[in-house]
C-alpha cells in the first residue's frame, strides 16, 4: 500500500485500483495519522482493495481544554449530552465527510462501496452523519463514541440510514466516553430502526487486537 498525504487527509492506496473506500475519522487532539497503522493489520478478503482516507480536523478552540486551539471536529463544551451542544460544528463536519463521499462517488467508488468511521469525537460525527444519509452506504463505523445531537434525530432520520448497517464498539473501562454513552446511543438508534451491531471490549478509551479482528470480519462482510 501507499501512502500519501494532502493538506486535507492521509490517504492509503491499495496496490490494486480501489474498489472500496473507508473514510475514518480520528478523535479529539489527533490527526489523520492516528490510525494510519491500523490498515496493516486488518485482514480483508482478496479481491477487496480498500482506499482508507483518514481527514484531518480543523484546528479550533475546545471549550472543555479551558479554549485550547487543537484539532477537533466540533467544540465540545462539557462530557454530558444534556449540556448544550456544538450544533454548527457538527453539522460542519458531518457535511465535510458526505463531501469526501460525493468526492469519491465521481472517483468512481460507489455508495455502497463506501463506509465512513471513526473514533470518539470522529464517531460522534459517523453516527450523526450516517443517521441522515440521503442514500445508503455500504456501512458506518463507529467506536468508543456517542450519538450527538440526540434530540433532534426523530424528525432528521432517514430511510437511507435505516438501510445502512452500522458498527459500535467501545471499551467496558472507558474513563473518557463511559460504556453506557455507548450503549444508550445503540439502544436508541435501534429503537428508531437502525441495523446496530455491538461490540465491547475489556479496554478504555482506546482499541484492542479483538477490537481490530471485529472490526476486519465487518468490513469484510458489508464491503463484499
Amino acid at each position: 500500500m501507499k501512502t500519501h498525504e494532502t493538506p486535507a487527509a492521509v490517504i492509503v492506496e491499495p496496490t490494486q485500483p480501489a474498489n472500496a473506500v473507508v473514510i475514518w475519522l480520528h478523535g479529539l487532539g489527533a490527526d489523520g495519522h492516528d490510525f494510519v497503522p491500523i490498515v496493516p493489520e486488518l485482514t480483508l478478503p482478496a479481491g477487496l482493495h480498500v482506499r482508507f482516507i483518514f481527514p484531518h480536523a480543523p484546528v479550533r478552540p475546545v471549550t472543555l481544554n479551558g479554549g485550547m486551539r487543537m484539532r477537533a471536529w466540533y467544540d465540545i463544551k462539557s462530557l454530558s449530552r444534556a449540556d448544550l451542544q456544538d450544533d454548527a460544528g457538527i453539522r460542519e463536519s458531518a457535511a465535510t465527510v458526505m463531501q469526501i463521499v460525493a468526492e469519491q462517488r465521481k472517483a468512481g467508488i460507489a455508495a455502497n462501496r463506501t463506509v465512513i468511521a471513526g473514533f470518539s469525537q470522529g464517531g460522534a460525527i459517523t453516527l450523526h452523519a450516517v443517521c441522515r444519509l440521503e442514500e445508503p452506504l455500504a456501512g458506518a463505523m463507529a467506536l468508543s463514541t456517542y450519538l450527538p445531537l440526540h434530540d433532534t434525530l426523530p424528525g432528521e432520520l432517514t430511510d437511507a440510514a435505516k438501510a445502512t448497517p452500522v458498527l459500535m464498539c467501545h471499551g467496558r473501562a472507558d474513563p473518557v466516553l463511559p460504556l453506557s454513552m455507548g450503549t444508550s446511543s445503540r439502544d436508541g438508534l435501534k429503537g428508531w430502526g437502525m441495523k446496530v451491531e455491538w461490540h465491547d471490549y475489556p479496554m478504555a478509551h482506546s482499541v484492542c487486537a479483538e477490537e481490530i479482528d471485529d472490526i476486519s470480519a465487518w468490513l469484510g462482510k458489508v464491503l463484499t
